[in-house]
């Protein structure tokens, strides 16, 4: 019989999840069975966005069309696969999307087309939950105070009297508001520190997170946690669940850490609590608009040496977090060449 030819893919990567790191991850599983033509997207040094009837892409239809045409197969993290780009590419059959969020795929079109389309949930959970912790810890031991007096030349004794250390994670009790992969692995980090964690999740499975102690009142997570720690997911019933009530029902010195979603908390109460002295600090990554507006006060406060540890939307960031993203669609190509079932079926026809 002769030989089928080689699975023609498209590694569609930009300047984090780069078209090599695609390609070595297909060349590790599948080898000869496939071959793959690289492109490589601007982001993120130019800013994603919409392109067409899809969000959060890089890139533009044009450019992808003309990359695209001959190929079967596609990985990317951000092209954007619109009706126009799938009309003009009849031969794809396959999209393999480095994320867990795929808006950058028009999954309806894609779906009447019977193309198949996989994401890989989960990738950068490990590189978000130490990031919340290298934020957490910045803000409990009151970083951005000492590095800013060093910064202005100055060596202060006075930091080490009572009022002014900072405290430890052992014995703190740390609040999980939503505990999904992000939460468990920072509840099994900060409880091996020491920690008392408590969780509030209502949609929580029996048995995930047993570091933490769980709490069905959203009230009590806020009133017995000295440092509160966001996961949830952004949704209308969750939007600026943060706020200046439940801020208020902290423990004085309390500490705020947001590297979730930055419309989960009111950052205008956020400041108010800070300001006043109510929160001992407050460490974010992400910003109710992105890129953030400069005027927001979280950053005059910090200009003024408040205890305020500011990133700007990097925690799921790491160069494992880009490796663990091509392996996954690598390994559901393999899977679609097999004629294995998805592991992480999207769209329409996701589960059928």
């Amino acid at each position: 019989m002769p030989s089928r030819p080689p699975f023609s893919v498209l590694a569609a990567g930009d300047r984090f999840i780069q078209p090599g790191v695609f390609r070595d991850e297909i060349a590790d599983r599948l080898g000869p069975r496939a071959t793959v033509a690289e492109l490589e997207l601007r982001w993120p040094d130019e800013p994603f966005g919409a392109v067409g009837e899809v969000d959060e892409a890089s890139g533009s239809e044009d450019e992808l069309i003309a990359a695209l045409r001959g190929h079967r197969g596609l990985v990317t993290q951000l092209a954007p696969v619109t009706e126009r780009v799938l009309e003009a590419v009849p031969e794809l059959e396959f999209v393999g999307v480095g994320r867990g969020g795929p808006v950058n795929i028009n999954l309806d079109a894609a779906a009447a087309r019977g193309v198949r389309v996989v994401n890989v949930p989960g990738r950068n959970s490990i590189a978000t939950a130490e990031m919340t912790l290298a934020l957490l810890l910045g803000a409990l031991r009151r970083l951005p105070i000492l590095h800013g007096s060093l910064l202005r030349r100055e060596w202060r004794g006075d930091f080490y009297r009572h009022d002014e250390v900072g405290r430890e994670i052992a014995g703190s009790t740390v609040g999980l508001l939503g505990a999904g992969a992000v939460g468990q692995h920072l509840a099994r980090s900060v409880a091996a520190m020491g920690a008392d964690v408590v969780v509030y999740d209502p949609y929580l499975p029996d048995g995930a997170a047993p570091e933490a102690r769980r709490c069905t009142d959203l009230d009590e997570l806020f009133s017995t946690s000295d440092v509160l720690s966001v996961h949830a997911r952004l949704t209308p019933e969750t939007e600026q669940v943060v706020n200046a009530k439940r801020i208020a029902l902290m423990r004085p010195g309390a500490i705020v850490v947001n590297a979730a979603r930055g419309g989960l908390v009111d950052y205008a109460a956020l400041a108010d609590a800070l300001a006043a002295g109510h929160l001992g600090g407050v460490a974010v990554d992400v910003f109710p608009t992105e890129p953030v507006d400069m005027s927001l006060r979280l950053l005059d406060l910090a200009d003024r040496g408040a205890n305020v540890v500011l990133a700007p939307h990097v925690a799921g960031a790491s160069r494992e977090t880009a490796r663990r993203a091509a392996a996954g669609v690598a390994e559901e190509l393999r899977r679609h060449l097999d004629a294995q079932p998805a592991l992480h079926p999207v769209g329409p026809k996701a589960g059928a």
